[in-house]
């Protein structure tokens, strides 16, 4: 770059919003989309630095426009059930299902807060306490304590055993 664009471009970044969004009218001819300040200084940045060396290509603004075809976007993703079986969408599982921290469905959790005995049941997705069912421990924690706690840290799950000597 020459020291004149150079100069130019440090003075743009002495401007103020309003004064950017002048400078952004009359080099471009319409009023700016953003009101982001340096989002504007980058877009004048790069009229100011093409005005004074020479914009794109005939041949880069042609593959420009082929790229930004609009019929060629899609607008909606596919629909799933055009998709044959193997290309089907996994289902989400739970935490529940996977987490290798839980016992196997049917066990019983265990705690004693605030001289209660809390029991717990893990079911085949969530837990059930008290009759209730809660897709994760840390919504038990909460009904339990009022409060947040992390499911796995409040009923103990997960720790590794001390060895004993």
């Amino acid at each position: 770059m020459d020291g004149e664009l150079n100069d130019r471009l440090e003075a743009l970044a002495q401007m103020g919003a309003s004064q950017l969004n002048d400078e952004y009218l009359r080099l471009f001819g319409e009023p700016p989309r953003s009101r982001h300040k340096r989002q504007l200084l980058r877009k004048i940045a790069w009229r100011v630095q093409a005005l004074a060396e020479g914009d794109l290509s005939a041949r880069a603004r042609q593959r420009a426009r082929q790229l930004a075809d609009d019929a060629q976007l899609r607008l909606t993703p596919p629909s799933t059930h055009a998709l044959p079986d193997a290309f089907q969408p996994e289902p989400k599982h739970h935490a529940a299902q996977t987490d290798r921290r839980l016992p196997m469905p049917g066990a019983l959790l265990t705690r004693t807060y605030k001289g209660r005995s809390i029991q717990v049941m893990v079911l085949d997705k969530g837990f059930e306490y008290e009759g209730q069912r809660y897709r994760s421990l840390s919504a038990v924690a909460r009904a339990v304590t009022g409060s947040h706690w992390n499911g796995f840290h409040f009923f103990g799950v997960g720790r590794a055993k001390e060895a004993s000597p």
